[in-house]
């Protein structure tokens, strides 16, 4: 066999293992490095008011869920981006983290601004979130659309129960929740635009399931 007949599968391996260094290094800058948004932090339109105690608290543990869901958010986009041979959409892929980028600077210092710090947990959210997207990655194209459109929605809810949640004087985080929320409906939206089809029930069951486990873990933890 001539050196020209082994190109493709060198190129194959060569570009696996870039993927690989480059999911590793997403990973740990998501988990462990601090996070600058592009965008500037949504500013609430009404002054707030001075937060008690016991309100600084529910405020942090909010913030802190959303922030996991950011960290996750990260590694299914990655796994997705990393399963898909379809630049189109590995390309829809890394705009829509890029725009959760903004999403984890925001709540990140929010968190700092509330005397709190991010969920203790977050190696172990981001390594379960990157292994459920890369399966939903190798199901094919349309079902791993489905799967943001899904989980999108599910967010969307979710994000809207905090806006109820939220203590009334924390006009602060009300404003990067509300923000958070309309980013990810336009994600979903683009997911829907692009392929995605309706996962089965039971599929969405099991993923509100996790979420729920990992949102009321992250409360505390």
């Amino acid at each position: 066999m001539d050196a020209t007949s082994r190109t493709p599968s060198s190129a194959i391996r060569h570009d696996g293992m870039d993927r690989l260094i480059m999911s590793f290094d997403t990973a740990l800058r998501t988990v462990f490095a601090e996070h600058t948004a592009a965008r500037p932090c949504p500013q609430a339109v009404a002054a707030g008011t001075e937060l008690s105690a016991e309100e600084k608290r529910l405020s942090a543990a909010l913030m802190r869920v959303n922030h996991v869901g950011e960290v996750c958010a990260q590694a299914l986009y990655a796994s997705q981006a990393w399963g898909t041979n379809n630049p189109v959409l590995k390309a829809q892929f890394d705009e829509a983290a890029r725009e959760e980028t903004d999403h984890l600077a925001w709540t990140e210092q929010r968190l700092k601004e509330l005397g709190s710090r991010t969920s203790l947990l977050n190696p172990l959210w981001y390594a379960g979130a990157f292994g459920i997207g890369l399966l939903a990655a190798k199901a094919g194209d349309k079902i791993s659309l489905g799967f943001v459109v899904e989980t999108e929605r599910q967010v969307e809810h979710h994000l809207n129960s905090h806006m109820d949640r939220l203590p009334a004087g924390d006009q602060a985080s009300k404003a990067i929740v509300a923000q958070m929320r309309d980013d990810e409906v336009a994600h979903a939206n683009a997911a829907l635009r692009a392929g995605g089809v309706e996962l089965p029930a039971p599929v969405r069951g099991l993923m509100r399931l996790a979420a729920k486990v990992m949102t009321t873990a992250a409360h505390h933890i």
